[in-house]
């Protein structure tokens, strides 16, 4: 039993991020099962859950096929997700918007947050056309597990900093998926 699985990574940074290496392929099939779903583009381990299993992904910035992918922290441990989707069913991106909107340290603190998460999933790949963000950034709040992931992995949003005080610790009673389990 882990009382509290999920933590930002011990080395949160861009810097880190950009030095990960991509999963090998055991770790890619441990991703895909935690998701659903098959991967989609290189990803790397961002952050690992008390389980050592990857729970957070850091995609590339273009999947195999070309096809732009913006959000390059991706949430993959399924407990942290059902966390994240029942405050995003509260309807607080609503709230967290208008917040965005009164509070100007806020907003100059995630739009900040915006500009270096966009300056390193370039450093990753050919720039995402339209210089799109991911989570709603800089502007709005749009996918709290975004921010969350992008948090874990870099210790640098505040709106996923404000998730991770809502949903932690996360105790999860043992790892999600096992790496002797059929695919």
């Amino acid at each position: 039993m882990s009382d509290d699985a999920l933590r930002p990574a011990p080395d949160a940074s861009y810097e880190a991020q950009i030095a990960r290496t991509p999963m090998d392929a055991q770790d890619a099939e441990l991703a895909a099962r935690m998701i659903g779903r098959p991967l989609r583009g290189r990803s790397a381990a961002a952050v690992r859950c008390a389980w050592g299993l990857p729970a957070v992904l850091r995609v590339a910035p273009r999947l195999d096929d070309g096809t732009p992918f913006p959000t390059t922290f991706w949430l993959s441990c399924p407990l942290a997700s059902r966390a994240v989707g029942r405050l995003e069913a509260s309807g607080v991106m609503r709230e967290l918007t208008a917040r965005l909107a009164d509070d100007q340290a806020l907003a100059d603190a995630y739009a900040d947050a915006h500009e270096r998460y966009v300056a390193t999933r370039d450093a990753l790949g050919p720039p995402v056309p339209g210089d799109p963000s991911a989570g709603g950034m800089p502007g709005r709040v749009k996918c709290l597990h975004a921010l969350y992931g992008h948090h874990l992995a870099t210790g640098d949003n505040p709106v996923g900093a404000w998730v991770a005080e809502r949903v932690e610790p996360l105790a999860c009673p043992a790892p999600c998926v096992d790496a002797g389990d059929d695919a």
